[in-house]
């Protein structure tokens, strides 16, 4: 049995698309570029903000990379007043969640959005006491898929490897799973779909929240 659920946040428990997609389209429109649609950022999240900024600016047609570091600057004021736009669980997350904590497993997100904001979102989405630990990108851990977010809540929860459980959406989180040696499973209801997950090699593969209840 296990006794920790380790969750992505963008795509795994909450739809940030609409957010994501303003924030960045309110950065580009700052810097007098064109904005980017809802499908390109699906495409490029998952790697936390500085890469969704450059794929942004890419797409944006600003190729040389050379105005990045203002991007981020106008991104992290932007998004930081804008991480919980229209932001709102999937459904049948709630339930999962709540059906998880009655059997008394630990649960906790790692999430390569900016830590801050990571913590924002989930208290405002989820209330104060629903997760035991909360891990965003932070200055000195590597982001996913390193494994070494995994490994600080491990030892945060005092759970071994073997008792835990990670979910996500995206290649990303098939490979920070792997990479941790920890029991993986990919969902369909986020920013990637099926054969994606299975083409980075996800051997568990569910379309619905309360499908997971049957591996821990």
């Amino acid at each position: 049995m296990m006794k920790a659920c380790i969750f992505d946040l963008d795509g795994t428990l909450t739809d940030t698309l609409e957010s994501l997609t303003y924030s960045v389209g309110e950065t580009l429109k700052e810097m007098g570029l064109p904005a980017i649609t809802a499908d390109e950022c699906r495409r490029f999240v998952g790697n936390g903000a500085r890469v969704l900024m450059e794929r942004s600016l890419e797409a944006a047609g600003e190729v040389s990379g050379s105005r990045l570091d203002e991007g981020m600057e106008i991104y992290g004021r932007i998004f930081d007043a804008n991480c919980t736009y229209h932001v709102i669980p999937y459904k049948g997350i709630t339930a999962m969640l709540e059906a998880l904590k009655k059997r008394n497993v630990r649960l906790a997100v790692l999430s390569n959005k900016p830590h801050r904001q990571t913590v924002k979102v989930v208290r405002e989405i989820f209330g104060e006491g629903m997760f035991d630990c909360i891990e965003g990108q932070q200055e000195g851990i590597a982001r996913k898929p390193d494994p070494a977010g995994v490994f600080r809540l491990l030892e945060r929860m005092q759970i071994s490897g073997e008792e835990c459980l990670y979910a996500g959406d995206s290649e990303v989180d098939i490979l920070t799973g792997k990479n941790a040696k920890v029991r993986t499973v990919g969902v369909t209801w986020g920013f990637r779909n099926r054969e994606t997950l299975l083409k980075a090699g996800a051997e568990t593969v569910i379309d619905k929240p309360e499908e997971l209840l049957r591996f821990v």
